[in-house]
């Protein structure tokens, strides 16, 4: 065998294994395009699901949610009030 010819060999033995990475690469690519679709499929209907909190409730449940919510900050103020004035 001639030195080219060795090189030849060599060198289509190489472009074979570079195809075949490629060909396993394609698939990967196309198993992992497939994987992110659905993905993005799950998390569209998630959101699609999810609803805000102040418009699952009902006016009159906003109203008393905001009144424990103010009655729970004035007693947090007051207490910080009246920790200051013992210290």
């Amino acid at each position: 065998m001639t030195n080219s010819s060795q090189q030849n060999e060599r060198f289509n033995e190489l472009l074979g294994i570079i195809r075949e990475h490629v060909i396993s690469l394609k698939s990967e690519i196309k198993t992992l395009k497939k994987e992110n679709n659905r993905l993005k499929q799950k998390i569209e209907d998630m959101q699609g699901n999810q609803t805000d909190i102040m418009s699952a409730i009902s006016e009159t449940e906003r109203i008393a949610l905001r009144n424990q919510v103010s009655g729970l900050i004035s007693k947090i103020d007051k207490y910080i009030d009246n920790d200051h004035e013992i210290h």
